[in-house]
């Protein structure tokens, strides 16, 4: 093999391995708080509601924002719970870790936090020894150990797999990283409306493929109660990555017929599993 292969090869690596952290977003963003960096707003019906119920932190993976909620955000808060979506920078795992950390000081414990795709990984983090949070609930998630990166779960994705994500993804002068818009449906969303697939890849937020080389800390799956939603015709993270992550957590699992995308394909479900976990939390704490 050629010095010249073997670098090319550590730069498709890097890039698949990416992919694993990735999710999108609707762009219709209705009644939730946002969090991104030092700023938030939480709405007067929110600082109204009753304390009697959990609060709930949700937070988006890459090439997303905060409104990959927004058909599940009505259901919660109609159910009386407090909610903020948090707005993740992208830019670092410690950065987001961060910005999540700060959102739960905002809004208040006791909290569920909620990961989608990436988002998981940042929730594994911000979890660890945080008093003010009770729970964890992964959708279609990552949830590494301390010390795992990106490229530990790159290197269970199937070839087929691997393939599609090399042909679909580019990255610009500073290195950030973007999904080609034509394959958006095909490969992350095939069961969400087409036309809501392509306003996701208009806005797709980039991500630094930095972040793939940082490695997770302590995981708060180790002290908290878990649930994991599976995503079984998932084409991002393979199903059965998914299952040994939830397997590994000994999560309280739901699988549904779903594409990476559930939380826009499948807002009732997914709701449905957040309320149960902030009841079972309730109960324990």
């Amino acid at each position: 093999m050629t010095e010249a292969f073997k670098q090319t090869e550590s730069v498709v690596l890097a890039c698949l391995g990416v992919l694993l952290i990735t999710s999108f977003a609707p762009i219709k963003i209705t009644g939730f708080a946002s969090l991104e960096n030092d700023t938030s707003i939480i709405s007067d019906s929110l600082d109204s509601m009753s304390g009697n119920n959990k609060s709930i932190v949700l937070v988006h993976g890459s090439w997303s924002d905060g409104s990959v909620w927004s058909k599940v955000i009505p259901i919660l808060t109609d159910a009386g719970h407090r909610v903020i979506a948090a707005q993740l920078p992208l830019h670092s795992l410690e950065n987001d870790v961060a910005t999540v950390e700060r959102a739960v000081e905002r809004i208040g414990g006791p909290a569920i936090l909620v990961g989608h795709s990436y988002g998981g990984e940042v929730i594994t983090n911000a979890g660890y020894n945080n008093p003010n949070v009770t729970g964890l609930v992964y959708i279609a998630a990552l949830a590494p150990d301390e010390g795992e990166t990106g490229n530990t779960f790159f290197e269970k994705i199937p070839a087929e797999f691997s393939k599609t994500y090399f042909e679909s993804i580019a990255n610009d002068s500073a290195g950030f990283l973007y999904f080609n818009p034509n394959r958006f449906h095909e490969s992350f969303a095939q069961d969400v409306d087409s036309a809501d697939a392509n306003i996701l890849a208009i806005v797709q937020k980039p991500f630094n493929q930095s972040i793939i080389a940082e490695a997770s800390g302590p995981p708060a799956w180790k002290q908290l109660p878990t649930w994991y939603q599976i995503s079984e015709n998932d084409r991002l993270i393979p199903p059965e990555i998914q299952r040994i992550s939830a397997e590994r957590m000994n999560a309280t699992t739901l699988s549904l017929n779903s594409s990476h995308m559930s939380p826009v394909a499948h807002p009732e479900e997914i709701a449905e599993l957040i309320i149960n976990a902030t009841k079972v939390s309730n109960s324990t704490h």
